[in-house]
């Protein structure tokens, strides 16, 4: 009976952001799923072979819930192409397929597997946050860890990265979009069955990862005239700064982060705000967005005017409050429905104006954009979920929100698009088609930690998969991109990137802060 799967041949804030979307009809959904996949790996295998367990972790094979890489996504043809690719390049190993939800099925997995000989184990994180490989990995036996990119790309950041600093002994790992990279990974398992250490085997998956990393691109890039405040003027205008963070119900005075005064407001003011916008007004921005946009695809007429209200309400709370930046929790107010209107074309319309908009409400990030466009004299950053695909040698920054003018207020334009928020194909968002040949930084500022997290990239593409967010600014990094696999844990998911080369003010402003800089690459 041919096998089913492979056959023979937190970390930081943004964890949670969509946690509570991994719960419910999916996880029903998920344990049908392992249940038909563990009855097809019944069959008998032949004797002597290396016998590897895989298994995916994810809600379910088709997707009931809005979380990357999008609802309604299928994973079934995903895994059968996998499926297809190992059969072709592995012999000599067997591999039996299950798919797993979380901790518990994961045990239970590990009890079913001591009396069949299990060499090694195969994780293939599909969502997010699916937390399976840990428990894989405490089985002691080596367990190769895979990202399917644009899908479960948080969790394989964060969680490789923990790994990584507890020097896990057991644990190698596959951060490429590329199926061959990922068997010559697997093949590794056949060191096993001679004698080799769980240690030996992750020694020769990095070899296998390392050798199959491109070497560095021309990373030349465009001229660019960027000018910079000092350090003490940044400071100075960081101060006359104000974050307003809508994050619940709740209104309260916070103490300021990085010196930027915030306040947290309730989602009724902001709802009313958006009410209370002029429909006119919204009406001619629609307007603009419609003669503007290079695509509106999947976005109604009054979605468009639904949004451009959000924006009207971002702005007049701004100015109520004398504030220059907002950032909203805008995933747990739409579901929550305490707000009516994704505010993604509002934050890209704020960016573009030299304010802030700012994502999920994410403070560090938010402050993080602060400081940088003030650095930068108006550039506007953005966050991202980044993903890491060491097949061509690249970090991506995705997300549902960009600027399209990112040399600053008065710069030149680059084409955006109007789509659906991309998880839940809902609202409205935007891809930007960013400009390429120019040097980005990429920066956390963390109060805590009183720590700068920096790497820099030459921008190198956009890429329009519809998977995951709108925005995928792709990056080619300069520094060690092995090395880019190691803070997630500590710092989460979201970067800030902007366009420049800004390590110099960068470090100086870090500097008068007194903090550190940690080049991550």
């Amino acid at each position: 009976m041919r096998q089913r799967g492979f056959p023979s041949g937190c970390a930081g804030c943004s964890l949670s952001r969509r946690r509570f979307l991994a719960v419910g009809s999916a996880a029903c959904a998920g344990a049908a799923g392992l249940a038909a996949l563990r009855g097809e790996a019944r069959a008998a295998e032949p004797s002597g072979a290396v016998r590897v367990r895989v298994v995916y972790a994810l809600h379910g094979p088709q997707q009931t819930v809005p979380d990357w890489p999008n609802k309604g996504f299928d994973f079934v043809p995903v895994m059968e192409r996998i499926d297809g690719a190992l059969a072709r390049g592995c012999a000599g190993i067997e591999f039996l397929s299950s798919m797993a939800t979380g901790p518990e099925q994961a045990e239970k997995i590990l009890g079913e597997d001591a009396a069949r000989g299990i060499d090694g184990y195969i994780v293939v994180q599909m969502n997010c946050w699916n937390r399976v490989v840990q428990t894989m990995a405490a089985s002691g036996k080596p367990v190769l860890y895979a990202d399917f990119q644009y899908a479960g790309s948080g969790g394989f950041l964060v969680y490789t990265a923990g790994f990584l600093r507890a020097k896990t002994p057991n644990v190698g790992f596959v951060g490429s979009s590329r199926l061959e990279d990922l068997v010559e990974a697997a093949k590794c398992f056949t060191m096993v069955k001679r004698g080799a250490s769980a240690a030996d085997f992750v020694a020769a998956t990095a070899r296998v990862r390392r050798s199959a990393t491109p070497a560095p691109g021309d990373l030349a890039c465009a001229a660019d005239d960027l000018k910079t405040l000092s350090a003490a003027e940044c400071l100075e205008r960081m101060r006359g700064s104000k974050i307003l963070a809508f994050l619940d119900q709740t209104a309260k005075t916070a103490g300021p982060i990085m010196g930027i005064p915030l306040v947290y407001l309730p989602f009724a003011e902001l709802n009313e705000a958006w009410k209370a916008a002029d429909k006119d007004e919204a009406r001619a921005i629609a307007d603009r967005w419609q003669a503007t946009a290079a695509r509106i695809e999947g976005v109604s007429r009054q979605t468009l005017e639904e949004s451009a209200a959000m924006y009207l309400a971002e702005k007049a709370l701004l100015k109520k409050h004398g504030a220059n930046a907002i950032t909203i929790n805008c995933l747990g107010g739409f579901y929550g429905n305490h707000i009516h209107a994704y505010p993604c074309l509002g934050f890209h319309e704020l960016c573009n104006e030299g304010l802030v908009g700012a994502c999920e409400c994410d403070i560090r990030s938010t402050a993080t954009m602060v400081a940088m466009t003030a650095l930068s004299r108006g550039r506007p950053g953005y966050i991202s979920d980044p993903v890491i695909d060491t097949a061509q040698r690249r970090i991506i920054y995705a997300h549902c929100v960009a600027s399209n003018r990112v040399f600053g207020p008065q710069g030149a334009s680059n084409p955006f698009e109007i789509l659906t928020h991309s998880e839940d194909r809902q609202g409205a968002s935007v891809r930007s088609r960013l400009p390429l040949g120019w040097m980005t930084t990429t920066t956390e500022f963390d109060q805590g930690r009183k720590e700068v997290l920096f790497h820099r990239g030459k921008a190198v593409a956009n890429d329009p998969d519809d998977r995951a967010c709108r925005t995928k600014l792709v990056v080619e990094p300069l520094g060690d991109i092995e090395k880019l696999f190691t803070q997630w844990d500590h710092w989460g998911w979201h970067r800030v990137t902007m366009y420049g080369d800004l390590k110099d003010p960068v470090y100086a402003l870090a500097d008068a802060l007194g903090w550190k800089v940690v080049e991550e690459a």
